[in-house]
């Protein structure tokens, strides 16, 4: 008998670029702010997040936007701005762990109510593709748009999910990931106490305005190492209470212009490990 055998291939790493990097949160306007904070040269500030009128919207749909459409048409646009391209060409991906939490707390009120009426605004902002929507209509863009939920571990999914579609299509993809928080009651069942957003344009090649190189080295790229931390006791809250704010470590690579590995959060007892490199 001749013994035989056979081994497979590692999978290639999957490698992109960050060209841009969109950001809004608590005590965050915008990139730049969030980029000094991350990099120990502000202090990070306690501070409420404060929305941006959606203004690249057409006035009826402004007046029917909810906080994930503000959200997301903010960060989107300053993503794409940094990194020198246009909305209607780029594919995205959005990723949010429960879409808009007042939108969802005002129809369990109506629901609640006796004529248990909800609004046609309402519903179709009830929808977890709302901002994607309205990202079509704001932006004008036709390219493909995927829409994802992984609850706690929608930043990661999301991002799996860009990487693969900028390798596997070789185009940059704008990843969008967000949430918002809720009111009472819904705040004890899912206390997420505040909105946060996070966009970056993922791209398979280097560019003038490649700010990183990340990647994920196949199966080794799921991980039960447990997730980086920040040692700012303002934004590790953050970190640990709101889903899209699981992208800080990341960001505060980014943000330092330090080459290593990253582990964040994802499912339970699974993290997401890749490795990062500054272009500078």
């Amino acid at each position: 008998m001749t013994a035989s055998s056979s081994s497979s291939a590692s999978p290639a790493p999957l490698v992109v670029y960050i060209d841009g990097v969109g950001l809004l949160g608590p005590g965050i306007a915008h990139w730049e702010e969030g980029r000094r904070q991350l990099a120990g040269l502000a202090p990070a500030r306690p501070q409420k997040t404060v929305l941006p009128a959606p203004a690249a919207l057409p006035p009826a749909e402004r007046r029917r936007a909810g906080a994930t459409v503000k959200l997301a048409l903010a960060i989107g646009q300053g993503a794409l701005q940094a990194a020198g391209l246009e909305a209607a060409q780029v594919p995205s991906v959005f990723a949010s762990s429960g879409g808009d939490g007042l939108n969802c707390h005002e129809m369990c009120v109506a629901l609640a109510s006796p004529d248990k009426f909800i609004s046609p605004t309402r519903f179709h902002n009830s929808v977890h593709n709302a901002a994607s929507g309205y990202w079509g209509i704001a932006t004008g863009s036709m390219a493909t748009s995927s829409v994802l939920c992984a609850y706690d571990g929608s930043f990661a999914a999301g991002l799996l999910e860009a990487v693969a579609q900028a390798v596997v299509d070789g185009v940059p993809v704008l990843l969008l990931a967000y949430d918002t928080d809720y009111p009472e009651p819904l705040r004890s069942a899912r206390p997420v106490p505040d909105t946060f957003g996070v966009a970056l344009v993922l791209s398979p090649q280097r560019s003038a305005r490649s700010l990183a190189r990340c990647t994920l080295h196949g199966d080794a790229c799921l991980t039960g190492d447990p997730a980086d931390q920040l040692v700012d006791p303002v934004l590790e809250p953050l970190r640990r209470s709101i889903p899209a704010a699981r992208s800080l470590p990341l960001l505060r690579a980014v943000a330092t212009q330090q080459a290593g590995r990253v582990v964040l959060d994802y499912l339970d007892g699974l993290r997401l490990a890749l490795d990062i490199a500054p272009c500078a």
